[in-house]
C-alpha cells in the first residue's frame, strides 16, 4: 500500500494528481504490484463494487478526460446533441488510455449509458463488458428478487474473469471496508456542512474522485487523514452564501467550474457529486447472505436520484430536506448539456423549491468546459440577493 502524507496540502496535492491521472498510471502501478490482478472500469452512476473487489479486481472509475483531452474519435461514435461524457470515454479508450482496464460495467443509468456499453462490446470483444441492469420495482418479492440475480450474474462474471469466487465471509469484509468509506465519506461531508470554510468544496471533491482509482482501504486512510488534518488546519470563515448544487450525478463538472462558484461567494453544503460514492444512505449489513444484502441495501436505501423510479413518494422532497439538514439557503441546479434524467426532472425539484419556498438557479455545463466567467457572474448575482433579501 502507498504510504499517504499527513498534512493537508500533501493529502490534497495527491488527490489532485489522481483527479488529472487520465492515463491511469495509478491504476497501472496498483496492477504491477499485484501481478496477474484485473482492474474493471465502471461508469457512473452506481455499481456495486463491493463484488469487483471481493473477486479480487480493483473497481475503477471512469468518468470521462474532463477538458485534458480533445475530442475526436469519439465525436464519431455519438451524436452531437448527447452529453459529452460518452463521447470522451470513447476518446479514452481508443487513445489507450484505458489498455489497463480488463473490463467495464455500463449501469442502468441513462439511454446514452446503454447504447456506450453495445459500442463498447463491438470495440472490444476480448474484455468483459457488461450492462448492470439496477431494478426500477422496489418490490422485495420483485425488483428485489431481480437484482439479487443480476448479482449472482456479475460476480459470477467478474470471478470468470480474475478466477476468485469470493466467499461470503470474504464478501461480508469488502462490505464491511465500503460501509466505513460510507461513513468516512459521510463524516466528510458533515464537517463541510458544519465548517464550509474548514473543508472547501474544490478539496472535498478531489478527495472523493481519488475513490475511483484506489483501492477501497487506501482510500479510507486518505479520508481519514484529510479528515485529521482539516481539524488542524486554521482558516478563516467569510460571509458567503450557504447553497446546495445538484444534477450533475452522472457526467462531473470541472474541477474550475467549483473553484469558480467558491470564488463567487458560494459555500456549497451538499452536493450529488460522484455520488455513486454515497449512493447508500445507510450500511449494507454484514449478516446472512451479502449478495441479498446489497440488493436489500439498494431497495432500501438508495439515495433518490433522476434515474431511479421512486413510487408514491413526492419529487424534490429530498432535495428540500438536504436544504434544511445543510442550512443551506439556495440552490443551483447544474446539469450537465444534454443530461435528460437531469433536466426532465428539474422542473418538479423546482417546483418542490417553490412549495418550500426556497430561491434557486440553474445553468448548465459540460465536463470540457474551460469558461466559466458567465456562470461566476450568475452564481455571484445570487449570492448576492441571498445575502441581501433572503429571509431566511
Amino acid at each position: 500500500m502507498v504510504e499517504l502524507k499527513k498534512d493537508l496540502s500533501s493529502i490534497v496535492e495527491r488527490a489532485e494528481e489522481l483527479y488529472l491521472d487520465v492515463d491511469l498510471r495509478a491504476v497501472r502501478e496498483w496492477k504491477d504490484r499485484h501481478p496477474g490482478s484485473k482492474a474493471i472500469g465502471f461508469l457512473p452512476v452506481y455499481v456495486p463494487r463491493e463484488i469487483v473487489a471481493a473477486c479480487g479486481a480493483l473497481p475503477v472509475g471512469v468518468f470521462g478526460a474532463g477538458d485534458q483531452l480533445e475530442i475526436i474519435k469519439g465525436d464519431a461514435c455519438f451524436q452531437s446533441y448527447l452529453c459529452h461524457l460518452p463521447r470522451s470515454v470513447i476518446e479514452l479508450a481508443l487513445s489507450r488510455r484505458l489498455d489497463c482496464l480488463d473490463g467495464m460495467l455500463f449501469p442502468s443509468i441513462c439511454d446514452v449509458i446503454r447504447n456506450l456499453s453495445g459500442i463498447w462490446k463491438m470495440m472490444f470483444p476480448d474484455k468483459l463488458s457488461r450492462y448492470v441492469d439496477l431494478p426500477q420495482n422496489f418490490d422485495p418479492e420483485i425488483g428485489g428478487r431481480f437484482f439479487s440475480h443480476e448479482l449472482e450474474e456479475l460476480t459470477h462474471d467478474v470471478a470468470s474473469l480474475t478466477g476468485h469466487i469470493p466467499s461470503a465471509a470474504e464478501m461480508r469484509a469488502t462490505i464491511e471496508l465500503y460501509n466505513q468509506n460510507r461513513r468516512l465519506h459521510e463524516a466528510l461531508y458533515e464537517s463541510r456542512r458544519k465548517e464550509p470554510w474548514r473543508v472547501p468544496t474544490s478539496e472535498l471533491y478531489l478527495l472523493t474522485r481519488a475513490g475511483n482509482v484506489l483501492p477501497v482501504g487506501e482510500h479510507n486512510s486518505m479520508l481519514r487523514d484529510y479528515l485529521e488534518a482539516a481539524r488542524r488546519v486554521s482558516r478563516r470563515p467569510m460571509d458567503m452564501a450557504r447553497v446546495v448544487v445538484t444534477g450533475a450525478f452522472c457526467e462531473q463538472p470541472p474541477l474550475d467550474l467549483l473553484r469558480t462558484l467558491e470564488r463567487a461567494g458560494c459555500y456549497i453544503v451538499e452536493d450529488d457529486f460522484v455520488l455513486g460514492a454515497r449512493w447508500l444512505r445507510a450500511d449494507v449489513s454484514t449478516r446472512g447472505d451479502p449478495i441479498e444484502a446489497l440488493a436489500d441495501a439498494y431497495l432500501c436505501h438508495s439515495v433518490a436520484h433522476s434515474s431511479v423510479f421512486i413510487g408514491q413518494a413526492k419529487k424534490g422532497e429530498q432535495l428540500v430536506d438536504d436544504v434544511r439538514r445543510s442550512a443551506a439557503e439556495g440552490v443551483l441546479f447544474a446539469a450537465p448539456s444534454f443530461c435528460h434524467p437531469s433536466l426532465l426532472d428539474q422542473p418538479m425539484l423546482q417546483a418542490a423549491l417553490d412549495e418550500a419556498k426556497i430561491p434557486y438557479t440553474s445553468f448548465k455545463y459540460s465536463e470540457n468546459t474551460g469558461q466559466f466567467q458567465v456562470i461566476r457572474e450568475q452564481a455571484g448575482t445570487f449570492a448576492d440577493s441571498i445575502k441581501l433579501w433572503s429571509e431566511a
